[in-house]
């Protein structure tokens, strides 16, 4: 098990990393906000990454975020995954942020659960750029992000990717950015943008990512 002084350090180090590249661009460091991925991480390790001072994490899937959430109830939670139709409603309820809420179903038992209690579920688009992926394509994600914002017991924040592997990830986080900018004109409250991992999340932080979802470089390589 890592130990609380180790991760200390390894979430002081990536801080300190988003703080020199918000330095560079003339970013304030707390537009960024830092989400520790726990895939794979045992809920001990999370509550000691919340006792180091971490206040956001993220979970591929919704049984593991719902244990991890009982080890770290203080803290947010974003869901990371892709957001099944069987489990929008279940993602919806311990989930502050969903990412990655594509065309399909899914968007609909998010919204069902976010009317019924009175209270929007909050997401973010994914976008995908390589026609390959979960996502939005970006031509089509003006008028879905419409079609979401318009539906009840959704609030739609802004947008998330993930670059094409063994592609330099940094054309893709200024395209999202493009995009968002552009879609922002009409909806003001599209402000986030969730991309850049723990190989890339500098270049992302630079090309004005307000999320950046890191894992291997605070909890260590896993599986």
């Amino acid at each position: 098990m890592l130990e609380s002084g180790d991760l200390e350090r390894a979430i002081g180090a990536v801080r300190q990393r988003i703080a020199g590249v918000c330095a560079r661009s003339g970013r304030d460091p707390g537009e960024v906000r830092l989400i520790g991925i726990t895939k794979t991480v045992a809920p001990r390790v999370v509550e000691a990454a919340a006792a180091g001072g971490l206040t956001d994490f993220g979970e591929n899937y919704v049984q593991e975020l719902e244990r991890k959430r009982a080890a770290a109830p203080d803290v947010r939670w974003h869901f990371v995954g892709r957001v099944q139709r069987n489990k929008a409603r279940r993602i919806a309820r311990v989930s502050d942020l969903v990412h990655g809420v594509d065309p399909g179903r899914a968007a609909e038992g998010l919204a069902a659960l976010g009317t019924e209690r009175g209270r929007p579920v909050a997401v973010l688009v994914e976008v995908d750029f390589t026609g390959r992926r979960v996502g939005v394509a970006p031509e089509d994600a003006e008028r879905f992000v419409g079609e979401l914002s318009d539906r009840e017991g959704l609030e739609v924040r802004g947008l998330m990717t993930i670059p094409p592997q063994h592609e330099e990830a940094r054309p893709y986080f200024a395209r999202l950015r493009e995009l968002r900018d552009r879609i922002a004109v009409d909806l003001p409250g599209l402000t986030e943008l969730s991309m850049g991992m723990s190989a890339d999340y500098e270049d992302a932080v630079e090309e004005g990512a307000t999320m950046v979802r890191v894992g291997t470089a605070i909890f260590g390589a896993r599986p």
